[in-house]
C-alpha cells in the first residue's frame, strides 16, 4: 500500500516528508515502547504506529532503518521532531485516531504485521 493510501485511509496528515507519498509500506508495527521498537528485525518497508512523540521516536527509528512513523491520538510532531526526520529522509504523519482503531483500519485493508 502507498502512503498516501494509507494517510487516507486513517485520515492522516504528512507534516514531514510529503516527497516519500508514493513509498510503498509492506507492514506496519505499533508500539508506545520503544524498547519493543528496537527488536524488530525486518528488511521490509514498515511504518510505525505510536503515539509517543518526542526525539527519542526519532533516535528509535534512526537506529531500526524505520523510515515512517504515523503518530496517533491526534499527537503532533515537535519541529525538532520535523528537522531530525528530514535530516533522515523519514516521514511522518500524524491521524486523529486511536492507536487501536488506526491499527484495525490497516489490518482491514489487509496491511500485513511485522508478527
Amino acid at each position: 500500500m502507498k502512503l498516501k493510501e494509507l494517510c487516507s485511509l486513517i485520515s492522516g496528515v504528512i507534516v514531514e516528508g510529503e516527497a516519500y507519498s508514493d513509498t510503498e509500506i509492506e507492514c506496519v508495527f505499533a508500539s508506545d515502547l520503544m524498547s519493543d521498537v528496537l527488536t524488530i528485525h525486518t528488511d521490509k518497508n514498515l511504518a510505525l504506529l505510536t503515539g509517543l512523540t518526542n526525539v527519542q521516536t526519532i533516535r528509535t527509528c534512526e537506529m531500526s532503518d524505520i523510515k515512517v512513523i504515523v503518530f496517533v491520538r491526534g499527537k503532533k510532531a515537535t519541529e525538532e521532531m520535523k528537522e531530525m526526520a528530514a535530516d533522515n529522509e523519514m516521514t511522518l504523519i500524524e491521524t486523529p485516531f486511536s492507536l487501536y482503531r488506526t491499527s484495525g483500519i490497516l489490518y482491514q485493508a489487509e496491511v500485513p504485521s511485522v508478527y
